[in-house]
């Protein structure tokens, strides 16, 4: 039997939908430049409140749209899973681990979503899938891990929750769907998750007695490039692609903050992290592949 080829058009919608779902994790691929550099020292909460309530107020505003009927009890669920428990779990965890325990941890991700998918969503993703997923953890590992990598349990029981709260959104939002429009619902989960922090910022760490330019310059950047537009670009491939499609595009993260530490911050890569570069590229473009012929 002949299979019948996808019309050119649905082919190259399926691949600007990618590319475009795709900037959001490569944008999140340089947060750890921009925290080392700019941001003030060891205020992960502030960083995580900054990058959240700021932005979600002003897409808030520009928009002028509220959740209506179930959706007020879902876009605080989303918006707590994505920002207000996720956010200051990863810096939690970035405090405690190596960047490449804490990168290998999340490359787990797409396993979740097709676990998730299966249970929830009653999808069952290709075998081939999988083994990218599994190809692409083993790249991240050999790109990040350094032999002197320390294994902090807190640490490691937060990435493991992170990884795992931003997969059932990933989920929940495919099964729930969108009543309004990806910049909308960014908005909407983006107020919620800052007002969840806010208090416990004000009350860990308190306000910030001063901020340089550099400072701001950080938070700008996180706040709009890193979060708004990424979410935005993120929710909208959520809502196009397989959750196990959007899951694998998580692998561009790591593969980004390597490359920016090499632009950068003057750092350099080994034989066998070239190997994982490698590896991780090629099972992210193999599960896309995949995905699109299943």
């Amino acid at each position: 039997m002949t299979a019948i080829a996808a019309p050119r058009p649905l082919r190259n919608r399926y691949a600007a939908d990618l590319g475009l779902a795709a900037l959001a994790p490569a944008s999140w691929g340089t947060t750890y430049v921009v925290t080392t550099t700019l941001l003030p020292d060891g205020r992960p909460l502030l960083a995580a409140t900054m990058r959240a309530l700021p932005a979600g107020l002003v897409l808030l505003a520009a928009n002028r749209r509220l959740p209506k009927g179930s959706w007020w009890w879902k876009s605080a669920v989303l918006g707590v899973l994505n920002f207000g428990a996720f956010f200051p779990l990863i810096f939690f965890a970035a405090y405690r681990l190596p960047g490449g325990v804490a990168a290998t941890i999340g490359s787990v991700q797409p396993l979740v979503v097709a676990v998730l998918s299966l249970l929830v969503l009653h999808a069952r993703p290709a075998r081939a899938v999988l083994y990218s997923a599994i190809a692409g953890t083993g790249g991240v590992a050999l790109l990040t891990l350094t032999g002197d990598a320390r294994l902090d349990p807190l640490g490691i029981a937060a990435m493991l929750t992170a990884t795992s709260l931003m997969a059932t959104a990933i989920v929940l939002a495919k099964k729930w769907g969108r009543p309004e429009s990806p910049i909308v619902m960014t908005g909407w989960q983006l107020t919620v998750g800052g007002l969840v922090l806010a208090p416990f910022t004000l009350a860990f760490e308190g306000a910030p007695s001063s901020l340089t330019g550099q400072n701001v310059l950080g938070f700008v950047y996180l706040g709009v490039i890193g979060t708004a537009i990424a979410y935005a670009l993120w929710f909208r491939g959520i809502d196009r692609l397989p959750p196990t499609s959007v899951s694998l595009l998580g692998l561009t993260n790591p593969m980004v903050a390597t490359l920016a530490g090499l632009l950068i911050l003057g750092q350099t890569l080994t034989g066998w992290q070239i190997v994982g570069f490698t590896v991780a590229l090629g099972a992210l473009v193999a599960g896309q592949a995949f995905n699109r012929r299943s």
